[in-house]
């Protein structure tokens, strides 16, 4: 039976006191898209209001897997991603949420994201995010009160890449707020390709990580097969 995946994207299209533009980053959703479809797998698109989607990094077009995602079916179906409230959570096998500034905005907060992202977790279907993505893992608790990344091996943006990159913009640093929910946060060079998979988590540093979030994905969901 084929795999079903949710990407799930932020609506946000501005950010911070200077309202700064942004979207979801294009090769964060892009490589993961060309991962997931390369092995054949269900994807379909939700965000959290249900309205279209914006994307940053329209400079990266030329790469190949960003190219395919604008031209192919990627970007026509995400601009028509159904609304998060409405998906059936427990038909997926797995959910990722890919970063860009746009996350920062929304989703540290948002209540139906963390009960999302509980139950999936919980029932033991894969939770994936990258670079500001994992801020979707921030604020979730589990059933027995304790947050989902507490002692979880995990990577997202860090607080030294953001320094030299939007400070100024988001509300918080994403590595020193999730260490501060227990998350074990593991950082390598600034730019650097770097992903982590604990258990059923598997989270990427930036975006040039995106891929081997999608590659580390794959193989859990084919081990699974087995």
């Amino acid at each position: 039976m084929k795999k079903k995946i949710l990407i799930i994207v932020s609506n946000a299209n501005a950010i911070g006191p200077n309202n700064r533009r942004t979207g979801i980053f294009l090769p964060e959703v892009a490589h993961p898209y060309a991962e997931f479809s390369r092995a054949g797998y269900q994807i379909d698109f939700a965000s959290l209001t249900g309205d279209t989607p914006y994307l940053d990094a329209l400079n990266l077009a030329s790469d190949p897997d960003n190219l395919a995602f604008l031209t192919g079916k990627g970007w026509e179906a995400m601009q028509k991603a159904g609304k998060l409230s409405d998906a059936n959570i427990d038909s997926y096998d797995a959910v990722f949420i890919p970063g860009g500034l746009a996350p920062m905005a929304d989703m540290p907060e948002n209540a139906l994201l963390k009960e999302v992202i509980r139950k999936t977790y919980e029932r033991k279907a894969i939770v994936g995010a990258v670079c500001h993505g994992p801020v979707s893992l921030l604020n979730v608790k589990l059933s027995n009160g304790s947050y989902l990344v507490n002692g979880k091996n995990i990577t997202s943006f860090t607080d030294e890449e953001e320094n030299a990159y939007a400070v100024a913009d988001v509300p918080f640093l994403l590595e020193t707020a999730l260490t501060k929910q227990g998350a074990k946060f593991h950082a390598a060079a600034p730019w650097s390709a770097h992903s982590i998979a604990d258990g059923n988590l598997v989270t990427g540093q930036n975006p040039a990580s995106a891929k081997g979030v999608a590659e580390k994905m794959v193989n859990i969901l084919e081990s699974k097969k087995k």
